[in-house]
């Protein structure tokens, strides 16, 4: 049970004060601020943020910490709404991280365009509950056209298709998420499902579970093959969908940093020689998170019609380059493919969470229907019926209205420039004789790292052993340069770890960019290779 703090205060919880604080502002005091610092953000939030907040305040976690070890609810209010609005900005804001900084290009998390406060703030305000038709209304009625409008940028099936299902309570052509981990659960728990079809006395894995699917199937072993840049979203879904995340089997790269296809080859022959180990998905990926590579998604789509085994593309951050005529056919063949997830609030600039999944027989998410007597009845067009969420927010209509604002093109001048600017970026880094590219970009990710003169020489000649030594080093290097530009809070990349090359027995720690945010300049890729230098040659002095 929560500890309840009673402290002495001016403020009552009383049915008088909950009634004005439910409706409306305490006070015009109260009004007035509120109205002061909300003109700010939804009409200023780019201005208000780098006003506000750097990329962060250089404050250590540890501090911070220290100052929020208060774990007891008040009895009574503590403060008017005014004053909570005033300590957001004055202490919260400057300690979190301004994701809308130029500076800031480290993660798949972006600014955002202003209106997708508005929209946001209207969605919150309507709170309709798209699980159900009786708590959204027009709102489910909306989803399933932006979905068929999705569907139609994906796999382009023609006119008469979409007039059929657009609106059709029978079928499905995808469905809205709280991000990509869990639209590459459903599409694997689809996937998983369809793999089972009924035989004998069983009638489907849902109903009649794992044991009793593989007893009927004459089955020992069931897995998904997917590149080692796979997200780790896809090792969870192994996990809980109970085929074990051991049995998300990672295959090598190739010099592209892609899936290797000789090795994937190799790998189905291996699994599918005695007939007991069923393939559930081979998953290509559109835009890694660590390197925004894409799989050669037509071969894959190649082998896997093949072989009947179900086709599903995690293109959850680079699914929106489809938007773009310039780059489109860098996602060739994900039409091809049986399922694709992309995310909302990754190149759709939209806040956080909403992801997407999307299927191109539009009678698949059949396979994981769910009933219930006071919700998602039989027959009736509820969302949810076909959801791994229940109750879920309409971020379909913030999808719809961005779509309206900016158009097609809009979202492909954003989507250019990331690609552009990315590659821009890269030959900036070739050009600087400290840094060595470690991917260069296919869309708008890139790795790289600081390697000194005559590092860089000895590496060049030296044996495995020898270099791996030397890697070392280098490693405790681009740590401490990466955390030491992070906690001086005026830019940010992020870092990781790769192979330098694929027949390496090791890998190195990367310094990892997305270039996402379109008011990133070149200049200011400029500055944070200049920081990054500084605080190389700082080390190097101290």
């Amino acid at each position: 049970m929560a500890r309840i703090k009673d402290t002495p205060s001016s403020l009552v919880a009383d049915w008088k004060t909950l009634h004005r604080v439910f409706i409306r502002p305490e006070d015009e005091s109260s009004r007035e601020t509120l109205v002061k610092y909300m003109e700010q953000i939804l009409f200023g939030l780019h201005d208000f943020l780098n006003q506000h907040v750097g990329v962060t305040e250089e404050i250590s976690l540890i501090k911070l910490a220290e100052e929020y070890t208060d774990t007891e609810i008040n009895k009574d209010p503590q403060k008017k709404l005014a004053d909570v609005i005033k300590d957001i900005i004055d202490e919260i804001a400057p300690r979190a991280v301004n994701v809308a900084s130029p500076y800031f290009v480290g993660h798949m998390t972006s600014a955002i365009p202003f209106f997708m406060v508005h929209l946001k703030a209207i969605t919150a305000a309507l709170n309709q509950n798209v699980i159900k038709l009786e708590t959204s209304k027009v709102l489910s009625v909306l989803e399933k056209q932006i979905l068929a409008k999705m569907h139609r940028m994906i796999f382009d099936f023609n006119e008469p298709f979409y007039l059929e299902h657009v609106q059709n309570t029978e079928t499905s052509l995808g469905v809205f998420t709280t991000g990509g981990t869990t639209a590459n659960l459903t599409a694997l728990w689809v996937a998983r499902n369809k793999s089972f079809p009924p035989k004998g006395n069983f009638e489907s894995l849902e109903k009649n579970g794992f044991f009793e699917a593989m007893t009927a199937h004459d089955l020992e072993r069931t897995v998904v093959l997917v590149s080692k840049r796979g997200h780790y979203s896809l090792r969870k879904a192994g996990g809980i969908l109970g085929f074990g995340n051991q049995n998300v089997i990672p295959i090598d790269v190739d010099d592209n940093r892609s899936i290797d296809l000789i090795k994937l080859e190799s790998k189905i022959q291996e699994l599918q020689a005695t007939g007991r180990t069923k393939i559930i998905a081979i998953i290509g990926i559109a835009g890694a998170t660590e390197t925004g590579i894409i799989d050669p998604l037509p071969k894959l789509a190649d082998i896997c019609e093949a072989r009947g085994i179900h086709f599903h593309v995690d293109a959850a951050w680079g699914g929106p380059v489809l938007l773009s005529e310039k780059y489109r056919h860098l996602l060739k063949g994900i039409e091809r493919a049986d399922s694709v997830t992309i995310d909302c609030h990754k190149q759709f600039y939209m806040p956080m969470t909403a992801g997407m999944v999307y299927f191109k027989d539009p009678k698949a998410m059949d396979h994981i229907v769910y009933h219930s007597s006071y919700v998602n009845r039989p027959g009736s067009v509820d969302l949810g019926i076909k959801t791994l969420e229940g109750s879920r927010e309409a971020n379909s209509l913030i999808l719809d209205s961005a779509l309206k604002i900016m158009g097609s093109k809009g979202y492909a001048l954003m989507i250019d420039h990331g690609i552009e600017t990315a590659l821009h970026f890269s030959k900036m880094i070739r050009q600087r004789r400290l840094f060595q590219l470690i991917t260069t970009p296919q869309l708008n990710i890139l790795t790289y790292r600081v390697v000194p003169l005559d590092m860089q020489e000895k590496l060049k000649t030296t044996d495995q052993k020898e270099r791996q030594r030397l890697d070392a080093i280098l490693d405790d290097i681009n740590i401490k340069i990466q955390r030491l530009q992070r906690e001086a809070g005026k830019s940010f990349v992020s870092r990781t770890r790769l192979k330098y090359s694929p027949t390496d027995d090791h890998n190195i720690v990367v310094l990892r960019s997305v270039i996402m945010n379109p008011m990133t300049s070149v200049e200011i890729l400029e500055d944070i290779l200049d920081e990054q230098e500084t605080i190389f040659h700082d080390l190097m002095t101290s």
